[in-house]
């Protein structure tokens, strides 16, 4: 689960609502009780009431525990860790975090090993320096794309298409039957940065699985030609009109209604938009992933999770607990796979063992996961060690935003070097 991540007032009014309130207190307290504060947040598909029923649940199994939610009143949940930490505030429990960010100020306490190699099927799925700080409870496939096949019919498109030159063929052929081939809610920076996610993840990690740690050791750059002709291919797509007029006005949550209204015939998203699928015509969706010029396939998967653990908190125990049986809820996977369209990797389970009501277009989305295939870290999703340094993710997206009005490639390319080296230094 690893929903991205507006802030300076929010993060005021927010931090001004929990002052006081982020420590544990101590498993001594006089009444022998104990209270975790847990960082999460909320989407169209992870409500309050999602979040309010699941830290219930896990709650009645640690005897004398009380979790009080904070919610991130903005879409970067590390950086409103961090305001929380400098104020002295930092959550015992914080949900889909990027560890890296934190774990070189030893603010995360890693799990048990040998906890993790028992319950998940990729236990170092999600590891950063060897030690797993979020349990690898599910993953994602960041980006996926789907597409409304009654548009792709009405456009005269038989089949998905497997290779670039099919891929804006079709988009070609969309628009000319004055559909609109890609949804894109660019107003919101990770959402428009979904389609060139898809396209690095496809045409550069493809091909070096291991680009983002020749990056760190300064083998490789954004400015190289080979990640300047994937950025080219989602620059043409703007340029092309294969967007809305004014995607970059269009919010996430509007993008969803726009996409499953029949607005647009494909919205390259997060395989949790599985959740937003209209049961009632379910049928008319389908996925495949962003096409290679060659048609190989590249599927750009993410192990998410659920929360790490403050290093500094009170009561660890308790912390740990706690965190353990939200992680491995019946109740929380249900609700997770059946609205949050995430794919569970605990060990020993099918589907069937959830409980869970889904959809044919999930079911074949789920089969890229369980399949032998190249599988290479979502760009900009990955929480392990291939995850970007901190504060990268939002000149990523900002310079995605700018792309799509811009043809100045090579220089969007030299600002991200410049941003990460200084990130790294």
């Amino acid at each position: 689960m690893r929903h991205n991540r507006l802030l300076a007032a929010g993060l005021a009014a927010g931090l001004a609502l929990i002052a006081g309130c982020s420590a544990a207190s101590p498993d001594g307290a006089k009444d022998g009780s104990t209270t975790l504060t847990y960082l999460t947040f909320e989407t169209p598909s992870l409500t309050a009431s999602f979040w309010d029923t699941t830290i219930a649940s896990a709650q009645k199994t640690v005897p004398g525990l009380t979790v009080r939610k904070l919610v991130a009143p903005t879409t970067d949940r590390d950086a409103y860790a961090k305001q929380l930490q400098a104020s002295g505030q930092f959550p015992d429990l914080l949900q889909s975090i990027t560890p890296s960010t934190f774990v070189k100020a030893g603010l995360l306490k890693p799990y048990d090993q040998g906890w993790i190699d028992a319950n998940f099927l990729l236990p170092k799925g999600n590891a950063y320096k060897g030690s797993v700080y979020i349990p690898p409870t599910n993953s994602q496939i960041i980006p996926m794309v789907f597409y409304n096949k009654t548009l792709f019919a009405k456009a005269g498109i038989t089949q998905p298409p497997k290779t670039w030159s099919e891929f804006t063929a079709a988009c070609a052929k969309l628009k000319a039957a004055g559909i609109t081939p890609i949804e894109l809610g660019g107003g919101d920076p990770f959402a428009a940065s979904m389609p060139l996610t898809g396209i690095l993840s496809a045409d550069v990690l493809g091909k070096n699985a291991n680009w983002l740690q020749d990056r760190y050791a300064g083998k490789v750059k954004f400015s190289d030609a080979n990640v300047q002709t994937a950025v080219a291919k989602y620059r043409s797509l703007a340029k092309n009109g294969y967007f809305e007029e004014g995607a970059l006005g269009v919010k996430y949550a509007d993008s969803i209604t726009n996409f499953t209204s029949g607005k647009a015939a494909m919205y390259m998203m997060g395989s949790w938009f599985l959740g937003s699928v209209p049961k009632d015509h379910a049928d008319d969706f389908g996925a495949f992933m962003t096409p290679t010029d060659d048609g190989s396939l590249v599927v750009p998967f993410a192990v998410g999770g659920s929360m790490a653990i403050s290093a500094k908190t009170a009561a660890p125990d308790k912390a740990t607990a706690f965190a353990q049986a939200w992680s491995l809820d019946p109740a929380s996977h249900k609700a997770l796979i059946e609205g949050d369209g995430a794919f569970p990797m605990l060990k020993g389970k099918t589907l069937a063992d959830y409980n869970v009501t889904v959809t044919k277009v999930f079911e074949e989305s789920y089969a890229y996961v369980q399949k032998d295939n190249t599988k290479v870290s979502a760009f900009g999703w990955a929480t392990n060690d291939d995850s970007m340094p901190s504060g990268l993710n939002d000149e990523y997206y900002a310079a995605c935003q700018a792309l799509y009005n811009s043809d100045d490639i090579a220089g969007q390319m030299a600002k991200l070097d410049a941003a990460w080296d200084k990130a790294t230094k």
